[in-house]
């Protein structure tokens, strides 16, 4: 096993384990994070991301498999299994992630999957209403607003 398949098998043991802490650590202070609910987020906001999931995300359970990872790039596989708390809603989520590493951390970490998908089990019926542009900005203009206030509580 490389050393950065040993750091993303370590941010994914954190995960199943709840453990915000570790997986901040295993990101880069100049990290960067994409994916289709969330966007772009950078330093700070990344780690406050997981940490904000993991606290809201009370049945939240994952797995991840196909680690691969050389000096400079890796990906993995994971599902998440939880109960979308705005809806009361069972989602099972499939992601492939990709990475680069710098000085021994993830530097930039993409999650791609189907966000339609993931919309149709998070809201049902009303997951057209996300065709509609301004609907999904107004969707990623509230996940950065809950984002921005879990950080703000977090530094008091």
């Amino acid at each position: 096993m490389t050393a950065n398949e040993a750091l993303v098998h370590a941010f994914y043991a954190a995960f199943q384990k709840r453990d915000a802490a570790t997986m901040k650590s295993c990101y880069h202070p100049e990290v960067h994070f994409h994916d289709p609910a969330f966007q772009d987020l950078h330093g700070a906001e990344v780690g406050a991301m997981w940490q904000m999931l993991i606290e809201r995300g009370g049945d939240m359970t994952l797995n991840f498999s196909d680690v691969k990872a050389n000096e400079n790039e890796g990906s993995a596989t994971w599902v998440a299994h939880y109960t979308f708390s705005l809806t009361g809603r069972p989602v099972q989520n499939h992601i492939r992630a990709h990475f680069r590493f710098a000085d021994g951390q993830i530097i930039d970490h993409v999650d791609e999957f189907d966000f339609d998908r993931w919309l149709k089990m998070a809201f049902g019926w009303k997951a057209w209403l996300f065709k509609l542009p301004p609907v999904r900005q107004k969707f990623h203009q509230r996940l950065r607003t809950m984002l921005n206030k879990f950080m703000t509580r977090d530094l008091r």
